[in-house]
């Protein structure tokens, strides 16, 4: 048995010792000696065995064949026999050893690792003493000692008592106690498995907000009052001195959008008027961005073949007025270029897609946190379903009255003209198929709320997101068609785990369109909803949706049945995906997607809305890059829910061709899957996490 130590004293030194730990933990190794196939752990409980595999320096087998295997060191083995006894000390184990360790041959050139430990009973927290907060209010009392981090009770772990001091003179401080000294001391009885802690703190005096500084390049374009009138959106003079604002402020001068870097900093304090200057240091970007680039897009449905390009003025005839122009162009085939290519009587020929959009901005609005904004673009674009020309128009405003929350109000004016001659809804397709006019005009005021509390947009760990978006069209903003259209939205976000590796992500998305006038669907095509690809994944892109059948006829003479979506008033998504980090850059992921359509509103039922979803569970795989991961996802659908309506052709005598195999494979006997007439297997390939 080794010696009990004797009661000592944890200051500083405790968390450099813990440091040097995983600073070792690091350090390379000789490239000698057969690979290290894998390692495991017993015994490992109150630190879990991922734990322990991080903070040594021998590792196992990485999951990938294209990584290298490091090599087995003996003496580094060693090492880390020790280390992970010094580990369990620093979480309150102090009784804790090694009881055995095993190399044991697992193929050519490879060995597998075992070690067994004994963790021992913790040592908890028998006291905790904080002084000198009896001149603070209560209510700041009270969330200080609820943020410690250490309780009556607890394991003592050496990490966590490192962080509080820290943490305390960093939450006074940004409680304006700028001046806040933190001392401390903890006693650890080994023997009686106790710790004592105690904790001093003076405060000091409150500070207020003084002025604000801007401290920019050689010859900015940008005034300092500018700068300084955003800052003052946070930043209060006179105000309660505070960091979190500090952050609010930083935020809130990078969104200006002209600026490359931008730090906010409090100055030195000034004793005398107990205020605490702020200086906001500024690097501006290039005003005149030139963007291009191509992209291809891969659907079972659509393959499309686009080139880009985008050019922004961020000082357009000054005052931080914001030009961007966008233009795109492409060759769209449907459902695809092989279809096309090996002459399917059902391809649709190859379409050009092009567009050319004009967005202006003007900061300030009336208001310094409101911003004008206005769009307009020209279209010539091509879905399954029809072809177009289009003509969009948009003015609004964006308001963030706080940091999480955004409001867009705008107008919208947009017009389309449907290729009747080309589109695959044609004069025998169902009556009221587009429903709407050719040309068709919708004119509607948009609303938009959003309540952001992601920690990522790209990739969100944590967090949650609220939206509400409202249309109101027709009536007296004129248009061929007046509807109703609401449509709320919630995500989730919660990581959990050693290293929080795992990420479990929801999302529930509801929309409901409520025409007041109108023939057949009794609402127009272009305002309808669709689903499957990103939003439900056990469809294609937007081929969750009612469908309207068309006909071609083959070169025998045959008359061929395809379908194409045509929308709905109605529509439910919701999915629940479990993301696991198998490493720094890859993310498995598996999820369960729901979703439907409706060609009338949502049914007023939950039940009745359940019996109607269609289910589909399916794996994920992401690589992390600078733009987002790139994501490839799987889905199988469910043989749960009903098949998809379909609209008949006039003159339609053959049935709906069913397909009930996977890309071509394994076709059942029974054809009547849920979701039919759809395969039942999808494959996705984008660029960012489904939501």
């Amino acid at each position: 048995m080794r010696p009990r130590p004797r009661p000592h004293n944890h200051g500083p030194l405790a968390p450099l010792a813990l440091g040097l730990l995983c600073a070792c933990a690091g350090a390379h190794v000789s490239p000698e000696g057969p690979a290290v196939r894998s390692l495991t752990v017993k015994g490992a409980r109150a630190v879990p065995e991922e734990e322990v595999k991080r903070r040594i320096l021998t590792a196992e087998a990485p999951p990938w064949p294209w990584e290298t295997a490091q090599p087995f060191e003996p003496s580094a083995w060693q090492a880390d026999l020790r280390r992970i006894e010094r580990l369990y000390e620093a979480n309150g184990h102090y009784d804790a050893r090694v009881l055995s360790d095993t190399v044991t041959p697992a193929g050519k050139g490879r060995v597998a690792l075992t070690v067994e430990v004994e963790e021992g009973a913790p040592t908890r927290i028998q006291s905790l003493v904080l002084r000198g907060l009896e001149g603070l209010p209560a209510e700041q009392r009270r969330e200080l000692k609820d943020e410690l981090g250490l309780r009556v009770g607890d394991t003592f772990r050496e990490g966590a008592w490192a962080e509080v001091k820290p943490a305390l003179r960093s939450k006074l401080s940004g409680l304006g106690y700028v001046e806040v000294s933190v001392e401390g001391e903890v006693v650890v009885d080994t023997g009686r498995r106790e710790a004592r802690v105690e904790l001093e703190v003076a405060p000091g005096p409150r500070y207020r907000f003084g002025s604000i500084f801007v401290s920019t390049g050689p010859n900015p374009t940008i005034r300092p009052a500018r700068i300084v009138e955003q800052a003052e959106g946070a930043v209060k003079k006179g105000a309660w001195y505070s960091e979190t604002a500090l952050l609010d402020a930083q935020s809130r001068v990078f969104k200006m959008g002209v600026f490359g870097a931008v730090k906010v900093n409090r100055g030195a304090p000034d004793r005398a008027s107990l205020t605490v200057p702020v200086v906001v240091d500024v690097r501006e970007a290039p005003f005149h961005t030139l963007r291009a680039g191509v992209g291809l897009g891969l659907d079972q449905a659509r393959n499309e073949l686009r080139g880009i390009a985008e050019y922004t003025d961020r000082n357009f005839l000054g005052s931080l007025r914001r030009l961007t122009v966008r233009g795109r162009a492409g060759v769209a085939f449907l459902p695809s270029a092989w279809a096309w290519a090996s002459n399917s009587p059902l391809a649709q020929s190859p379409s050009p897609v092009l567009s050319l959009l004009g967005e202006f901005e003007q900061p300030r609005f009336l208001f310094r946190d409101v911003r004008a904004q206005a769009t307009a673009e020209l279209e010539r674009g091509v879905e399954p379903a029809f072809r177009y020309y289009g003509a969009r128009g948009r003015f609004g405003t964006a308001w963030q009255p706080h940091p999480s929350l955004s409001i867009f109000p705008s107008y919208n004016l947009e017009a389309y003209l449907f290729d009747e001659g080309q589109a695959q809804l044609t004069g025998r397709s169902p009556s009221g198929a587009y429903g709407c006019p050719n040309p068709c005009l919708i004119s509607y005021a948009d609303l938009t709320a959003e309540w952001d509390r992601r920690n990522d947009r790209l990739e969100p760990r944590r967090g949650y997101y609220l939206a509400l978006n409202l249309q109101q069209a027709g009536g007296l903003l004129g248009g061929s068609f007046a509807y109703t259209r609401v449509m709320p939205e919630a995500r989730g976000y919660l990581s959990f785990g050693g290293l929080q590796q795992f990420t479990l992500a929801g999302r529930l998305r509801l929309g409901t369109l409520i025409p007041s006038r109108g023939a057949a669907t009794g609402s127009p095509i272009v305002s309808r909803f669709f689903s499957g690809g990103p939003g439900m994944r056990g469809f294609n892109n937007r081929r969750l949706s009612p469908l309207a059948a068309t006909l071609a006829t083959s070169s025998a003479g045959e008359e061929l049945v395809s379908t194409v979506p045509v929308g709905g008033n109605g529509i439910v998504e919701g999915s629940l995906e479990l993301r696991w980090a198998l490493s720094r850059d890859v993310v498995l992921a598996g999820f369960y997607d729901v979703g439907t359509v409706t060609q009338a509103g949502l049914p007023a039922s939950p039940s009745a809305v359940t019996g109607i979803l269609q289910h589909a569970v399916g794996l994920g795989l992401r690589y992390r890059t600078l733009v987002g991961p790139i994501r490839l996802d799987v889905a199988r659908r469910l043989n749960v829910g009903p098949t998809l309506p379909v609209l008949p052709a006039v003159g339609q005598v053959g049935a709906v061709p069913v397909s009930s195999g996977c890309f071509g494979l394994f076709e059942s006997k029974n054809p009547a899957f849920a979701g039919s007439p759809e395969s039942p297997c999808t494959l996705h390939v984008s660029i960012g996490e489904a939501f």
